[in-house]
C-alpha cells in the first residue's frame, strides 16, 4: 500500500467527521494484511494527523492538533523499543505475504542471504525496494543460483550485488535482515513451492541479540565471499 493509497482512505473516513464500525474494521484488516513495523505505524500517524488538519479551518485548531500529535509522541513508547516477535507458518501465504511485507516497508537498507530464490513475487519485491533506493546485498548459493527458475540474474540484472559462495559445499542460509534491526529466519525457502506444498516456517524478530548476531555472520560471509 502506498502512502497516496493510505492517506485516500484516511480522507474517506474521514468525510462524515466519524470512524464508524465498519470503516474502522475495514482499515484495522488492512494494517493486518500489510503487518507494518513500529517506524511504518509511526509514519501512519503523522499521516493521519496530516488529514485530520487539512480538515481544520481556524489556525488555533491546527495548533491544537499539532499539540496532540506531539504529546502523542511523548506518550507512546519509543519505536525501537517495540518489540517485533512474529512467527509465520507454510503451506499458505502467510511466509511469503510477510517476506514481501519487510521489502516493501524497508526504509534503508536490507541484508538477504538465503540458499535460492525462485518465487517472482520476492525477487519483484525485492527489485522494488532496490529501484526506491533501498540497499540491496544477497548472498546465495552457487549451485542453486544456476537453477532452472532462479531468479538471481534479475536481480543482478536490475543492479543488486550478489555474491556466491564458490564451493563445493553449499551455503543453506535463509535468513535477511532488514534496516539493520528487523532479522527474518527461519525454514522457509523463497520458492514457490515452499509457500504451496512444504511445511516450513519463518521468525521476525526485532532481538537486538539476535540482529547482532546475524549481521555479523552476514558480514563476515559478505567479505569471504568476495574473493
Amino acid at each position: 500500500m502506498t502512502p497516496e493509497q493510505l492517506d485516500e482512505i484516511f480522507r474517506q473516513t474521514l468525510a462524515d467527521k466519524q470512524l464508524s464500525r465498519g470503516e474502522r474494521k475495514a482499515v484495522s484488516q488492512i494494517l493486518a494484511d500489510e503487518q507494518p513495523d513500529a517506524n511504518q505505524l509511526a509514519v501512519f500517524r503523522h499521516q493521519a494527523f496530516a488529514v485530520a488538519r487539512d480538515h481544520l479551518h481556524d489556525p488555533r485548531d491546527r495548533e491544537v492538533s499539532q499539540w496532540l500529535e506531539d504529546v502523542l509522541k511523548l506518550l507512546l513508547p519509543p519505536t525501537d523499543a517495540m518489540a517485533v516477535a512474529e512467527a509465520r507458518f507454510s503451506p499458505g501465504q502467510d511466509c511469503v505475504r510477510r517476506v514481501i511485507s519487510l521489502f516493501e516497508h524497508a526504509l534503508k537498507c536490507a541484508d538477504v542471504c538465503v540458499f535460492t530464490i525462485t518465487d517472482d513475487q520476492i525477487a519483484d519485491a525485492i527489485i522494488e525496494a532496490h529501484r526506491r533506493g533501498v540497499a540491496i546485498r544477497v548472498i546465495t548459493d552457487t549451485f542453486k543460483a544456476l537453477d532452472r527458475g532462479s531468479d538471481i540474474e534479475r536481480l543482478r540484472q536490475a543492479g543488486i550485488e550478489v555474491r556466491e559462495d564458490h564451493s563445493e559445499h553449499h551455503m543453506h542460509h535463509k535468513f535477511a535482515v532488514f534496516d539493520e534491526r528487523i532479522l527474518l529466519t527461519g525454514s522457509f525457502n523463497w520458492t514457490r513451492s515452499a509457500t504451496t506444498y512444504n511445511q516450513e516456517n519463518i521468525v521476525v524478530t526485532s532481538e537486538p541479540r539476535l540482529v547482532r548476531a546475524f549481521r555479523d555472520t552476514f558480514a563476515e560471509l559478505w567479505q569471504r565471499f568476495s574473493q
